[in-house]
């Protein structure tokens, strides 16, 4: 893999003099008491903004002090005037521009588009508090307020709108967020390197215009380098006849080598090897479907998402481009995972670890949620369908030190406010990749498998605990440390590999409930997803209880489901219902899918095509639960239980034939009877009582009595949202 500029080896800007701020400055009072009289950066986001690394901006921000500049923030402005965007001046070299840590739709709708009544990332949760599509509408903004400064773009919402994508929340495909929020440029992914970089060469007095070659970025172009090569999409993966028989790029398309590997149920897994020679690879773009005929042609939009997904690795990935009415977008590889030194170094830079102070005693949810907990890692090698970090943080772990973790540790006990010697997390996108990576750097650089662990773990895949339970052990040895919990999810089909590290993590990180995500337990949605059999639940659940038992502790797992993934049908969904009962889970909060841009799921859900195998018109139809009712019944099924579903449910299993799952015994999924007040909503019919008999099956049951196994009873653990 190429070798990195060190993160922290830059010449520090001159205004290094100032040192470092008690806080980055909200307001021009703040920079005249830090002897300011202009920001070099203003960095927007839509989030409180709280001193702590686990804030993207706060981190961008710390690291960029570190580098000599002055850094503003302006958190949460008021997007209808641009006079929010003016508070702190014009900044004298860029605007930096995020939505938050979050999408903004994810963050304002749920999975039905329905506006949520909270935001954990704004003083006491208020709702409403940020735009939709919040990177477009600042960046506008900030162009208003200051015309011909740069405006950068970045954070997980333009990481994944980085080329035309589908939107669920307007039906549609969209274009790339760079011409419509009319940034001079995108970071994808990790800011680190390439925002350091970019900062230190504007600042020399280069144009951001011609700062092309920077990793980890995206800019609109409107003519192709001279001496690159352009390779069409069609040559690393032909999508297939396409009827009427068309040319997608005007001139014949040859199809390349590919490698295939088979899983045990003989379903083709995507591993392409696609042959390039080696001295063109670093000039060398692969041309996109342009935005009009994805939004024309489901067929190619698979097949732009199954060839971006192979575009991924940092160790092989090419430029990528992608054709908007005159101009293209142009996608350079993704950054250099950061090593473990500058990792260490990025998240000890001297924050607050506090909301700042012009909130005073307001309450910031997300941060009481990780005020005491500690990333480890980031990255993540898992490749499920559904989730985005992949595409937003690489699929190579990045891992502190031990030394870095253990001061973390100790610099939360001795000055984070409330902290009673509870370590609420230790852990990252995944509990348990701390340290894990390829036996191999050569191999690495050249896989192109979108899973490490998927359809099985990879043999060439290094699965040692062994770091992780030294970890565990120091840091729960430190002098007033109570307990270390494990929070972040955890990966049990690498779990099972290391027994002793499911009996320590059993042992002494569990608090009495350990969440794990199976999401479904049939073939069918979980081969979408690429997630294992529910046999490797059940293996892992066999050690956890057994070591449990060893150390005296009455602990349960708490399984996670995704209803109306693509893949899911009705019969799944009942089948996944019988073994909730079975093994008497009653759900308190489940997930529906959301399709978030770029994620292959996603695509499955527009297209209705597999992009894990070859994609034409001919290919494998995915199920997919779009419709309203549907998707509410699928969410039915997981809450079998819950009274208010119950008519829903009904009215699918006579549909089904399965009549036989209606009954009042313990062998039935849902009663004949319904109390009194429920299952009203949504048109359906309430089930009269039987006479002399409240609720049709004996005595009337409140809602908490309905719920009471959800929550009190241990044999039924409750179940919790992701």
């Amino acid at each position: 893999m190429q070798k990195a500029t060190h993160l922290f080896s830059y010449r520090p800007y001159w205004a290094k003099r100032f040192g470092s701020a008690p806080q980055l400055p909200m307001s021009r009072a703040e920079m005249e008491a830090l002897g300011w009289d202009s920001c070099d950066v203003v960095l927007v986001t839509g989030d409180a903004y709280i001193d702590h690394p686990s804030f993207g901006m706060a981190l961008i921000g710390r690291l960029l002090e570190a580098q000599g500049f002055r850094v503003g923030i302006i958190a949460q402005p008021d997007w209808h005037d641009a006079a929010a965007f003016q508070v702190l001046g014009r900044p004298n070299i860029c605007f930096g521009i995020t939505a938050g840590n979050m999408d903004s739709m994810v963050n304002r709708y749920t999975s039905d588009r329905r506006t949520r009544s909270n935001d954990a990332y704004t003083p006491d949760g208020a709702p409403d508090r940020r735009p939709d599509r919040a990177v477009i509408v600042y960046a506008q903004r900030a162009r208003e307020a200051f015309k011909g400064v740069p405006i950068i773009i970045g954070g997980i919402e333009a990481s994944l709108r980085r080329i035309a994508h589908y939107d669920y929340w307007s039906d549609k495909v969209r274009r790339s967020i760079l011409p419509d929020a009319k940034a001079d440029m995108l970071i994808f992914g990790n800011a680190e390197r390439a925002f350091v970089e970019v900062m230190h060469r504007l600042a020399a007095g280069e144009p951001i215009e011609q700062i092309t070659d920077v990793r980890g970025t995206a800019f609109m172009t409107q003519q192709i380098p001279t001496g690159w090569q352009v390779k069409d999409s069609t040559q690393v993966d032909q999508p297939g006849r396409i009827e009427p028989p068309i040319d997608p790029y005007a001139h014949e398309a040859a199809c390349d080598k590919k490698e295939r590997s088979s899983n045990t149920t003989g379903e083709e897994v995507v591993q392409f090897m696609p042959r390039v020679q080696k001295g063109d690879r670093n000039k060398t773009v692969i041309r996109l479907p342009d935005f009009d005929q994805v939004v024309n042609d489901k067929v190619l939009y698979a097949h732009a998402s199954r060839v971006f997904h192979l575009e991924t690795n940092p160790g092989n990935a090419r430029a990528l481009m992608q054709q908007h009415g005159k101009r293209y977008v142009w996608l350079n590889p993704p950054p250099i995972p950061l090593e473990s030194d500058e990792f260490d170094r990025v998240f000890e830079l001297p924050y607050t670890r506090k909301p700042h102070t012009s909130y005073r005693a307001a309450r910031m949810p997300a941060w009481e949620m990780i005020r005491h907990s500690i990333n480890i890692m980031r990255g993540c090698f898992g490749g499920c369908t559904f989730c985005s970090i992949t595409e937003h943080e690489g699929r190579i772990i990045q891992s502190r030190s031990e030394d870095s973790v253990i001061r973390e540790i100790e610099v939360i006990r001795d000055s984070v406010p409330g902290f009673t010697g509870n370590i609420s997390d230790l852990g990252g996108p995944t509990a348990n990749m701390y340290r894990l990576k390829c036996r191999s750097e050569k191999i690495e650089s050249a896989c192109r498998r979108l899973s490490c662990v998927y359809p099985d773990v990879c043999s060439n895949l290094n699965t040692d605990h062994k770091p992780l339970i030294n970890l565990y052990r120091r840091a729960r040895n430190l002098p007033g440390i109570k307990k270390i919990f494990i929070a972040s999810g955890l990966r049990y089909d690498l779990a099972i590999r290391s027994p002793e590290y499911v009996r320590e993590l059993v042992t002494h990180h569990v608090g009495g409930y350990l969440k794990i995500a199976p999401e479904h337990t049939e073939q069918g949605p979980l081969s979408k997803m690429m997630k294992p059999g529910i046999g490797t639940y059940d293996r892992f659940k066999q050690m956890f209880d057994r070591y449990s038992k060893q150390a005296g502790k009455e602990q349960y797992l708490i399984p996670y489901f995704i209803s109306a993934h693509p893949g899911t049908g009705d019969k799944d969904m009942l089948q996944l219902a019988l073994w909730l009962k079975k093994n008497s889970f009653r759900l308190d909060q489940v997930q529906a899918f959301i399709p978030t841009p770029l994620a292959i799921a996603s695509a499955m859900y527009h297209t209705e095509k597999n992009p894990l195998r070859k994609v034409d018109r001919k290919s494998e139809q995915v199920l997919t639960a779009k419709g309203g009712r549907k998707r509410r019944l699928h969410k039915a099924f997981l809450r079998y239980h819950d009274a208010e579903n119950w008519p829903l449910l009904r009215e699918a299993l006579k549909k089904m034939g399965r009549a036989d799952l209606i009954g009042n015994g313990k062998q039935h999924l849902v009663p004949t009877w319904q109390p009194e007040g429920t299952g009203n909503r949504r048109g359906t019919q309430q089930i009269k009582a039987a006479p002399g008999k409240k609720g049709g099956g004996g005595k009337k049951q409140s809602g908490r009595a309905r719920n009471r196994g959800a929550v009190a009873k241990p044999s039924q653990p409750r179940g919790r949202r992701r």
